[in-house]
């Protein structure tokens, strides 16, 4: 089994991402996801995507493995740690806009569309190898 996830995978039909914004008492959760730090880390509400960065996501046919998941909930918590407002994460293959107080991730960037582009409105930045 592999931990490969993909938008499809994740909000199946005419679910978005903020449908799964809730309370810690709900249960809801896509019916088709796979098992592991993905799942738990949306349903701990860890880790949110706002409806234009799942809509990168599908565009740039970018997916989001369960430890690269793992990764980017670390990032995030190091910039929370050091008091960072909107943080950029880049990635290998990969560059996201995170606001780090609400742990939600508003745009992602392949490494095409990173490519000669300036990032403004950011007051840090995290580097994952």
């Amino acid at each position: 089994m592999s931990d490969r996830m993909t938008i499809g995978q994740l909000y199946p039909g005419n679910i978005h991402p903020t449908a799964l914004q809730r309370d810690r008492n709900s249960s809801i959760t896509p019916s088709n996801a796979q098992p592991g730090k993905f799942k738990e880390l949306l349903k701990e509400n860890l880790l949110k995507f706002s409806n234009h960065a799942a809509k990168r996501l599908e565009q740039r046919g970018i997916e989001i493995k369960g430890d690269q998941l793992t990764q980017i909930h670390s990032a995030i918590e190091k910039a929370a740690a050091k008091g960072s407002k909107e943080s950029l994460i880049l990635m290998k293959d990969m560059a996201l806009i995170v606001n780090v107080p609400n742990r939600t991730v508003v745009t992602a960037m392949d490494d095409q569309a990173m490519k000669d582009n300036v990032f403004t409105q950011i007051d840090s930045a995290v580097i994952i190898s």
